[in-house]
């Protein structure tokens, strides 16, 4: 019987995780787009420079590049937060069924 509770434990902690990604993913979609709107509706303002001489192109794709960083860092530390509390939940089951 303690298998199908793990089991059953296991899906709802990849609900939790695939949900988060699921957000996650939209969040950078959004950004994402922005570029590529900017890319097809105008195009010669990615030429603007905007920081240190990086021109709007070269700044937001490196501001791509690392919000993608952080957010898997953001997805790593609620994942973990996530398996630690179903951890503890286990074991205070576990502890009230000795």
């Amino acid at each position: 019987m303690h298998v199908n509770n793990t089991s059953e434990e296991s899906e709802r902690l990849t609900k939790r995780k695939s949900s988060l990604g699921i957000r996650l993913f939209f969040v950078y979609l959004i950004c994402y787009a922005g570029f590529v709107a900017i890319g097809v509706f105008q195009y010669e303002l990615l030429s603007v420079p905007v920081i240190g001489g990086l021109n709007l192109a070269l700044a937001y794709g490196i501001g791509l590049i690392v919000f993608a960083v952080i957010l898997g860092i953001v997805y790593n530390y609620y994942c973990t937060r996530y398996e630690d509390e179903e951890e503890q939940a286990m074991e205070t089951e576990e502890g009230g069924r000795a």
